[in-house]
């Protein structure tokens, strides 16, 4: 499995959800499967997306294309931080 981390803040979150939620095509299409979003428990605009992908390269072009970097700056997001990871383990307590 082929996970996505991202984190950063953004000015309005309403704002920011509205244009994540009609991404979401072009999301899928670009190979995402599923996603979280979190907020921090003291900053409510300081997001954090966990998103699974089919491929991590197909999330590193997508993240680094001119429309996202578009999308980004019209979403107000601020400084976003990419962390990309390959599932070692999960379990079940």
């Amino acid at each position: 499995m082929k996970y996505l981390l991202i984190i950063h803040e953004v000015e309005d979150y309403k704002a920011w959800k509205k244009i994540f939620d009609n991404a979401s095509t072009i999301r899928k299409d670009a190979g995402e499967i599923s996603f979280q979003i979190f907020k921090y428990d003291n900053v409510p605009n300081k997001i954090v997306h966990f998103s699974l992908w089919n491929d991590i390269e197909n999330a590193k072009q997508f993240f680094n294309s001119p429309k996202l970097v578009q999308i980004r700056a019209d979403a107000g997001v601020k400084s976003p931080d990419f962390i990309y990871l390959d599932l070692l383990e999960s379990g079940i307590l």
